[in-house]
């Protein structure tokens, strides 16, 4: 594959920018000019968000590390 353009739909006229947003995966959007095809685009699935972490493991994991230093510190005092 070779080199991509991007487009900003934010700087594109509000009623091409609504067209492209829409487009869904596997359809194509030919590009005319002259009514000359100059090219097409074809819609893509949306990259999926990475799932979130799992913070409630994390955050046990660090609530027991630090009671674990605050009953060392505890016990090396008396």
């Amino acid at each position: 594959m070779g080199p991509m353009k991007r487009i900003d739909l934010d700087d594109l006229p509000p009623k091409i920018a609504a067209l492209l947003a829409e487009v869904e995966a596997g359809e194509e959007v030919i590009l005319v000019k002259n009514g000359v095809v100059m090219g097409r685009l074809t819609g893509a699935e949306a990259p999926k968000a990475p799932p979130e972490p799992d913070t409630d493991v994390d955050l046990e994991a660090r609530a027991k590390e630090i009671f674990e230093q605050f009953r060392s510190s505890i016990e090396d005092e008396f």
